[in-house]
């Protein structure tokens, strides 16, 4: 009991000595050791390292994660240190809804079909999107998480005890300098000089000690650096390969729904038809702009398309249903039927060739 009474005021009496060494620096009325210029350099790049792989993990976190209310409830299952149920990201919900109203349409009419076939590929670039997400989490944000509350932390502590042994040589120096200018009006001072310099020494050995302890951590921050950047080549591995997935899943669906949009209609209405005509365009152009999507290979086209195809500098379109004429001056076509149409642009008027 009686050992922590002293050692109770014995911390208590370096704290205050502590204080009044800090206020009377912040006053100017004590001097205050600086530390060497090397030691400053690696405590600012420390700092630098911390702010800027705190904003990195912030906005990487916003990139693979928008909404801020998901983020914050991964966040307090994290906390809680309970496994983040899973949930469909947009794209599967996307290809969920597509495949869905596919269905309903059906798969065996064109739009449906299309739907469905998108609807699939929307899972797909979700799942792709998922293996993304969790291989920068593990390879790029969790080692940047390590250094913020590992070795940063350490880095910190010391750096603190470092400036604590400061402020006891600091308070030391002072201490030491009054008793000599005590001792040169009195001789009674002596022993108090002699005490102050021991405390000094002691001070002063510790100081050094700890400011080399810190020096040596710091120097690892060129570690972390290296460390770190072997994490970003992962992490712009990850992305090259999640976007040259998503990439090839689109090709493909383009070409699986090139002849679909080669002899689908563009439009279901058309206001320029009289009012007692059927709403009905039944007529669709075959060529296609230089910007849209690539045409399937020969192998994968159809017969039927082939044939729209063989004929240049002209323009055919199949029937897609049979439509009656309402008035003298449509015509009655059959489902399946090919023929020649030129668009006039004055009028937008249509012929047909048998």
């Amino acid at each position: 009991m009686e050992f922590n009474v002293r050692r109770l005021a014995a911390d208590a009496g370096t704290f205050l000595s502590r204080a009044v060494q800090f206020t009377e620096e912040k006053f100017g009325q004590a001097e205050k050791t600086e530390l060497d210029a090397h030691l400053e350099t690696l405590l600012s790049r420390t700092e630098s390292t911390k702010h800027w792989t705190e904003k990195i993990m912030k906005q990487t976190e916003v990139l693979l994660q928008p909404n801020p209310n998901v983020r914050m409830e991964e966040f307090l299952y994290e906390m809680l240190d309970k496994k983040v149920p899973m949930r469909a990201n947009n794209h599967e919900l996307l290809g969920e809804c597509m495949i869905d109203s596919g269905h309903e349409f059906g798969p065996g009419t064109a739009y449906g079909s299309a739907l469905i076939k998108c609807g699939e590929t929307e899972k797909l670039l979700g799942s792709a999107e998922k293996e993304f997400i969790q291989s920068s989490a593990i390879n790029f944000l969790t080692p940047f998480r390590n250094f913020i509350e590992g070795d940063f932390k350490t880095i910190s502590k010391e750096r603190k005890l470092l400036q604590n042994k400061r402020l006891d040589l600091d308070a030391a120096k002072n201490r030491l300098k009054k008793a000599r200018v005590a001792d040169a009006r009195s001789a009674l001072w002596a022993e108090e000089v002699q005490q102050a310099e021991t405390e000094l020494r002691i001070a002063q050995s510790e100081f050094d000690r700890q400011a080399e302890i810190t020096r040596l951590l710091l120097e690892g921050i060129s570690s972390t650096h290296a460390h770190h950047l072997r994490c970003l080549n992962d992490f712009v591995y990850a992305q090259a390969t999640y976007y040259a997935q998503c990439y090839q899943y689109m090709v493909n669906l383009q070409k699986q729904l090139g002849s679909q949009i080669a002899i689908f209609p563009s439009t279901f209405s058309n206001n320029n038809q009289p009012a007692g005509s059927s709403s009905a365009s039944i007529w669709v152009p075959t060529a296609q702009p230089a910007a849209s999507l690539p045409a399937p290979p020969p192998s994968q086209a159809s017969p039927a398309l082939n044939e729209l195809r063989s004929t240049s500098g002209t323009r055919k379109a199949r029937v897609l249903y049979d439509y009656d004429a309402a008035s003298s001056s449509e015509l009655s076509l059959l489902s399946d039927e090919v023929g020649v149409h030129h668009v006039i642009s004055d009028c937008h008027k249509m012929n047909y060739k048998s």
